[in-house]
């Protein structure tokens, strides 16, 4: 009984985390049909992510992807001259990853662990980059995630994150409800105000929907997402 005492504010968050499904598992289930129509799981980069490197707006430096997924981001990252650390929760999506990055003839470091389980030197990195990850994060977190950006960003560092947009993708509910409900639905939307504002610490450089892709342009891109880059201050 002693291990479900809680002594301190993170003990409450890894309680809180308990409430809701073992992440790891559902995501291996998930990524076991590599095969499946999951616009995602092309091998192609984010539209957005294309273009932050080809404007210029990033440059080759050291960077985290949280949530890599297959590694497609990952890879491209790497192509593009930087160092990557990429890390996912699914060790089918890792595994995946790994065999993308010997594909192409890259090096990219991948982890399979709990994004809140790293450890991570203060301004370690240039960038860090989220595809898809962001809207599956429990409430309760939001603030551990804020606290792992600003811990691991060098000074003027960029984050950038692309998520569901409320009125078409996502699950619209509360932040209660999903307490009340015990799930996510899926992950949930967000408006621009709701993203503005949880990111409000950082200067807002670029937001927008994404722009969607044809199959033909080899880039990944959706319209139901938001595309966003931010810089620590």
């Amino acid at each position: 009984m002693n291990m479900e005492t809680i002594y301190s504010h993170e003990d409450t968050l890894r309680m809180l985390d308990t409430l809701f499904r073992d992440e790891g598992a559902w995501w291996d289930q998930f990524y076991a049909d590599k095969e499946k129509e999951i616009p995602f799981f092309r091998d192609y980069p984010d539209e957005n992510l294309v273009e932050h490197f080809s404007g210029g707006a990033l440059t080759p430096g050291r960077v985290l992807e949280l949530g890599c997924g297959g590694g497609r981001n990952a890879v491209y990252m790497t192509q593009q001259g930087c160092k990557v650390d990429a890390v996912d929760i699914s060790q089918a999506a890792v595994n995946w990853g790994m065999e993308r990055a010997a594909a192409h003839q890259v090096e990219v470091n991948f982890t399979c662990g709990n994004i809140f389980d790293l450890e991570l030197a203060p301004g370690s990195y240039d960038l860090i980059y989220d595809s898809g990850c962001f809207h599956h994060i429990y409430p309760h977190r939001r603030a551990s995630y804020l606290e792992l950006l600003d811990r691991a960003l060098t000074p003027g560092g960029y984050y950038g994150l692309t998520c569901f947009a409320a009125g078409s993708m996502g699950a619209e509910i509360t932040d209660w409800e999903v307490y009340r409900q015990r799930r996510m639905r899926g992950g949930l939307g967000f408006t621009e105000e709701q993203l503005k504002t949880f990111f409000s610490g950082f200067e807002n450089i670029r937001f927008r929907r994404m722009r969607q892709t044809e199959q033909s342009e080899n880039l990944f891109g959706e319209a139901f997402l938001w595309t966003a880059l931010f810089r620590k201050r």
